[in-house]
């Protein structure tokens, strides 16, 4: 299995996960198609199916233009998330296969959306897992809670995601990486793992390279959103529980001006 970024608008990312042994794709949040299906042919593959994470249309906005470029392709969206082009509706636990060797499970992760789905992508040993969180789960932050409570986020983060394996990469929908952490660090001014993702995240953007993906067991040491659970965390922001935590510093972050 093999995953390729491809940057989108402003500051989204679609991707595109092969099967090595079939040239079979997977194109995720294809918001613009004809660029997801340049670099499709620049890796000599052919995309099958689209796997949309949620209905905003900086993620789906591409999905009836590419059914129109890619004739007969599968557009899998949550079953109750009204994603534009769907054509195959997906609750947690559905499984799509791709190719010989790819296998991806759906997650149900409301928050952001009410039928947001984060796309769990296993193939072969030997290679990590993969996840597509959307706007559900950032690189050291989380999507605005627009449809739904800190409950279903905490769900989502620290039970649902949180649960996967730890080398698990993931692949969110947005380049909000430095700014995260940024936030993260008013939150956790102690915390190295922060300072050290920080300092190498600004050095990736100065290049012009990606800060995705990293992994579920990084998300677990430097992302408030993923460290709600903790004590120390809690009585940080002067909480008592992991949701009440989980929506002060959602609120911090939503009136945060860094």
């Amino acid at each position: 299995m093999k995953i390729h970024h491809v940057a989108c608008l402003e500051d989204n990312y679609a991707y595109l996960i092969i099967d090595e042994s079939t040239k079979e794709a997977a194109a995720v949040d294809p918001v613009e198609p004809e660029k997801v299906l340049k670099a499709a042919q620049e890796h000599g593959v052919d995309i099958k199916l689209v796997l949309t994470t949620h209905h905003h249309w900086d993620h789906a906005g591409g999905n009836e233009k590419i059914k129109q470029l890619v004739p007969g392709i599968k557009v899998y969206g949550g079953s109750i998330d009204n994603v534009k082009g769907c054509t195959d509706k997906v609750d947690s636990g559905d499984k799509i296969s791709l190719g010989a060797d790819v296998h991806i499970l759906s997650l149900h992760t409301p928050c952001h959306t009410k039928g947001h789905i984060s796309y769990y992508v296993t193939s072969k040993e030997g290679d990590d897992p993969a996840v597509f969180t959307g706007d559900t789960l950032f690189i050291a932050g989380c999507g605005k809670f627009f449809e739904g409570t800190a409950e279903q986020m905490h769900q989502s983060l620290c039970v649902t995601l949180g649960s996967l394996p730890k080398p698990t990469r993931v692949y969110c929908g947005h380049e909000y990486t430095v700014k995260n952490l940024q936030f993260a660090l008013t939150v956790e001014p102690d915390n190295e793992k922060i300072k050290q993702k920080l300092s190498w995240a600004q050095k990736q953007r100065e290049a012009g390279l990606p800060t995705v993906p990293s992994t579920i067991e990084e998300e677990m040491e430097m992302n408030p959103f993923m460290r709600a659970d903790l004590t120390e965390l809690q009585e940080r922001v002067g909480c008592k529980t992991a949701v009440e935590a989980l929506r002060e510093i959602r609120q911090r972050k939503d009136n945060w001006r860094g």
